[in-house]
């Protein structure tokens, strides 16, 4: 599960690095760092038992599973707000 976690948090840098504008790049990270950090943190839970740290860790993954979209929502309506145009592909013709 922590693999796993970690290949999407990867998949989401690589989004960062080739996508072409910001609403693009905000989607990619915004999907791929919620799950990816969801799956990290559980793995980290299931490894420490049934615990007070696993609850700990449990109510860290629900935080980030309502703040992350939330961020990025508010982060791509700021960008809309601000003017920032998206990006569009230049026809041929």
């Amino acid at each position: 599960v922590l693999l796993v976690g970690l290949f999407f948090i990867a998949a989401g840098v690589v989004g960062v690095l080739r996508l072409p504008d910001f609403y693009t790049r905000l989607h990619a990270l915004g999907k791929s760092d919620t799950l990816g950090v969801a799956l990290t943190v559980g793995a980290l839970a299931l490894r420490s038992g049934a615990t007070l740290t696993s609850l700990k860790i449990l109510l860290i993954v629900a935080f980030v599973t309502l703040a992350n979209p939330t961020a990025t929502h508010a982060l791509g309506r700021a960008a809309y707000r601000a003017g920032i145009a998206p990006w569009r592909r230049k026809d041929a013709l």
